[in-house]
């Protein structure tokens, strides 16, 4: 039964039907397009175009529908194109001719567009759930092992030594920025384009602004032709998935390569690993290459999205049939990801001797070393300089900075051109203050500003995470 039949002749060719037909992803938005309706019968009724026992049937029917879809009994007939043409020829059948009046004053047009928000606004509310369920992995691990020391890297180079905690709050901080993007999203996407029609808005009194408030939209669209064709939400949306799942690839990275013998650093529970079938000696953490293959899939949704809306003028198209399958995917996808990484994170066994083993490899209490000289009247150029000279003497002798002799760091202050390093050197002895600095605690006891990894900082950052996601 084609709902649009009316002017034409003959039947659809097959090809062009299952072509068009979205049936078999869009009747994920059944329990929004029913929600959707029953406000627009009752903003047909403040219209005065329905009687209070048409009202009452039409509630009554859509509410039995509603019943079939939570229950999983209803079917969907793909000849009837989409989810908005199944549940009203059911309605029909269920309460009679009465049910043709539910689509008066409406296009599939609004129809899906209010429906599409009212989806995502959900959708974005249990992602933000499963976020914060990530966020909880990565403290508690941080709570548990987070005093271990690791080498922070950049250039994947041996850097500066830093708390496991202050490494895993990184991440922390990404996902609530990520969190932040969603909620921004929410709101943009809270408004309602119902009564906008086709594209001309509705041809009766509707209050469209009463419809939205019972919905639970903050408001409504501002104009028809924007409100059936904008998808910018959904891009949006993508973009936050996308970014979301961005930074689970990361994490999933640093994973896989902590959990190689090589490095030794965690192991994966065998509940978040795999074997290989040839391989007896194999041990996959196969989740987290996963999450960072399936960020990928999530990132091409975003340009699809855009790419699909850039020639599109005004205003509904049928190209904006395909934001669903993306839209919906990537949410899917990245729920997922946040569950098992969740489970992965929280499951790690770190081995706490191998980081530290790690972390003093490649002179990484350099900079500190330097910034002690600095606070004993050095210019850093100057102490940066000396340093240098130092690294390269422990690494000709083939051991680590704080085990050079008095003598040596004596040298290479007496050679400086700096007055205060020469003071230094003349003074005889080295500062107890550069040993510390070249220790490992020591050189992250330097680091006490806001954000750094002094582990006072890390302590006082931690506890403030934990107060934010009642842990």
């Amino acid at each position: 039964m084609r709902m649009w039949g009316g002017r034409f002749q003959g039947t659809s060719d097959e090809r062009m039907a299952e072509f068009t037909r979205s049936i078999d992803f869009d009747h994920a938005l059944a329990l929004d397009d029913i929600a959707a309706s029953i406000a627009h019968v009752h903003g047909l009724q403040r219209a005065d175009l329905l009687t209070e026992d048409e009202v009452e049937t039409l509630v009554r029917g859509l509410a039995s529908l509603r019943a079939d879809v939570e229950n999983g009994s209803i079917t969907w007939d793909p000849s009837l194109e989409d989810v908005h043409m199944n549940l009203e020829v059911a309605l029909r059948a269920r309460i009679g001719p009465v049910g043709g009046k539910v689509h008066t004053g409406r296009s599939r047009n609004d129809q899906v567009a209010t429906d599409m928000r009212l989806w995502l606004r959900r959708t974005l509310d249990d992602l933000d759930g499963s976020v914060v369920e990530m966020e909880k992995s990565l403290v508690g691990l941080a709570v548990r092992d987070g005093d271990a020391i690791l080498p922070g890297m950049t250039h994947i180079q041996p850097a500066q030594p830093v708390l496991f905690a202050h490494h895993l709050l990184a991440y922390v901080e990404m996902l609530e920025r990520d969190r932040g993007r969603m909620t921004d999203c929410r709101r943009r996407a809270n408004v309602s384009p119902l009564g906008s029609g086709a594209l001309a808005g509705a041809g009766y009194p509707l209050d469209r602004e009463a419809t939205a408030a019972e919905l639970g939209f903050e408001g409504v669209t501002a104009n028809s032709l924007d409100g059936v064709s904008d998808r910018d939400f959904v891009v949006e949306a993508l973009a936050s998935f996308a970014l979301c799942m961005v930074h689970l690839s990361r994490l999933a990275e640093e994973i896989t390569w902590w959990s190689n013998p090589r490095f030794g650093f965690v192991s994966a529970a065998d509940s978040f690993s795999t074997g290989s079938s040839m391989m007896p000696n194999k041990k996959n953490p196969d989740p987290a290459e996963l999450v960072r293959g399936k960020s990928a899939r999530v990132i091409g949704s975003v340009t699809a999205m855009l790419t699909l809306l850039k020639g599109l003028p005004l205003a509904y198209q049928k190209d904006m049939q395909d934001d669903k399958p993306a839209l919906f995917d990537a949410a899917a996808t990245l729920e997922a990801s946040l569950m098992v990484m969740a489970g992965m994170v929280a499951t790690l066994t770190v081995n706490r001797d191998r980081m530290r083993a790690a972390a003093g490899e490649g002179f990484t209490t350099a900079t500190a070393v330097a910034d002690a000289l600095v606070r004993r009247g050095v210019t850093f150029r100057a102490a940066h300089h000396v340093v240098g000279g130092l690294v390269g003497e422990a690494e000709r002798a083939g051991v680590a900075l704080d085990a050079l002799d008095d003598a040596t760091i004596a040298a290479a202050l007496a050679a400086s051109d700096d007055a205060a390093a020469k003071k230094l050197a003349g003074d005889g002895g080295v500062p107890a203050e550069l040993r510390k600095a070249a220790e490992l605690e020591g050189a992250m006891a330097g680091c006490d500003v806001t954000g750094g990894t002094a582990p006072r900082r890390v302590e006082l950052a931690l506890a403030k995470a934990r107060e934010r996601l009642g842990l």
